[in-house]
């Protein structure tokens, strides 16, 4: 049975007109009708709907093609919209969430919704998007597959598939910038709000590595500097060793500077962080701090005012260039080294996986919860005790190997003897800038 016609008046706004919204024949239609200027009020526009929908209920309504300018003028497109909700809030946002938005609606929303009026970003609209973005992320997939089978110097760059999570990310900003378009009275209701247009997620694998499997870690991005071609820092144990022996986060790393770095106190500030409670003063291990001095003083860049990891350049690292080739080479090289001596290897590490590490050794010597909080800079207690559990549950012996552990860094920083510039290219990337639109990528 066809669904009875419906429909309500829509409210001028910014000086645009008096409009109605309803369904007919099973599809939403939108019709302008005109402004307070030429005599449209609101109970001229209900009469007008009321003819419209009786009309409609004899099978006798036809949709008026608009002239070309006039639905541009009074219904603006998802691409217009959207980069007025973005430069709305874009001054309130930090800097990494501004980056990370704008990637969501330039890589993923604007290529699919640019050009669709907002009225016609229905449900089934959504959820084609939806299926849309799983076609991509298994076609990626398959061509990932397809170059890691090949030699690495025959290799392209490999781009990762977006996750169930992340697609879900770009649905519920869809349904923010929706919403708002509710709230103007363009939408009757928001169709990319609710459950069922998002994935179902997996429970992220919240992994840390054991005492041993540090070691092995730093150990082998030791190796690696130590092997580095002439001019190379070697900044891959020190930058390693600070993720995990006092849990910065990739981006709290890249942008310390030495003067927020207190040896003498074994100390550091982190100054700048993504949350409030970021910002604070870390702790330095004994360890930590010899291998800190060792590494500043033959750093090229070692005044105050400098990066403490930066490229061979002075300019800040790019996360991917550690994760992709210091993290993960060294992770290749310890897990070998690990199955040699008949210990478990490492799971998939991450540079979060590092900070994980970080609170885990903090909770397994002793350390009270509201410390280990202050120190990660974490104001939800629900991470610190879910990590606790963690530690609790797990049969190591962590005090022994917390003590081999330190003794190894230890002798580690007093040998270490590599010297010279690093030389690894920055790999960064700006976001396209075009007018007030945001740019389509």
């Amino acid at each position: 049975m066809p669904r009875k016609a419906s429909g309500s008046v829509v409210e001028p706004k910014d000086g645009r007109a008096w409009a109605i919204r309803f369904r007919a024949y099973g599809t939403r239609r939108y019709l302008a009708l005109g402004t307070p200027d030429e005599g449209w009020t609101r109970e001229k526009a209900k009469r007008k709907l009321g003819h419209v929908l009786a009309d409609v209920e004899r099978g006798i309504w036809k949709p008026e093609a608009p002239p070309p300018d006039q639905a541009s003028a009074d219904e603006p497109t998802f691409h217009e919209f959207a980069s007025e909700w973005f430069e709305g809030i874009a001054p309130e946002l930090r800097e990494r969430t501004r980056i990370d938005y704008q990637w969501r609606l330039s890589n993923h929303l604007l290529p699919y919704f640019a050009k669709h009026r907002l009225s016609a970003i229905t449900v089934e609209e959504v959820d084609r998007y939806r299926r849309e973005k799983v076609r991509e992320s298994k076609a990626v997939a398959s061509a990932r597959q397809r170059q890691l089978a090949l030699p690495k110097k025959d290799r392209k760059r490999l781009v990762r598939p977006l996750s169930n999570s992340s697609i879900n990310k770009t649905i519920r900003m869809l349904a923010a910038v929706l919403e708002q378009a509710v709230e103007y009275g363009y939408l009757d209701r928001n169709p990319a709000r609710g459950r069922k247009r998002l994935m179902k997620e997996d429970k992220p694998s919240r992994t840390y590595l054991q005492p041993d499997q540090v070691a092995a870690l730093l150990s082998a991005a030791g190796k690696l500097d130590a092997e580095a071609r002439e001019g190379d820092t070697g900044r891959r144990r020190p930058l390693l060793a600070t993720l995990t022996l006092a849990g910065l986060r990739i981006s709290e790393a890249l942008d310390l500077r030495w003067q927020d770095v207190s040896l003498d106190a074994r100390r550091l500030r982190i100054a700048a962080s993504k949350t409030d409670a970021g910002v604070r003063e870390v702790d330095l291990t004994p360890a930590l701090q010899e291998l800190l001095a060792k590494y500043r003083s033959r750093s090229p860049h070692a005044k105050p005012g400098d990066l403490v990891f930066p490229t061979s350049a002075g300019k800040r690292d790019n996360p991917s260039n550690v994760r992709n080739r210091f993290l993960d080479s060294a992770a290749k090289l310890a897990n070998a080294d690990l199955r040699v001596a008949g210990r478990e290897p490492m799971p998939d590490v991450t540079p979060h996986s590092l900070r994980r590490t970080f609170i885990s050794l903090l909770l397994a010597a002793g350390a009270d919860v509201p410390y280990v909080m202050a120190q990660a800079g974490h104001t939800d207690p629900k991470m610190t005790l879910g990590l606790y559990a963690q530690v609790i549950a797990s049969k190591t012996d962590h005090g022994a190997a917390m003590d081999d552990l330190i003794q190894r860094l230890r002798v580690a920083a007093s040998t270490d003897n590599h010297s010279g510039p690093d030389s690894h290219d920055q790999d960064r990337s700006e976001a396209a800038q075009s007018g007030r639109l945001i740019p389509v990528v």
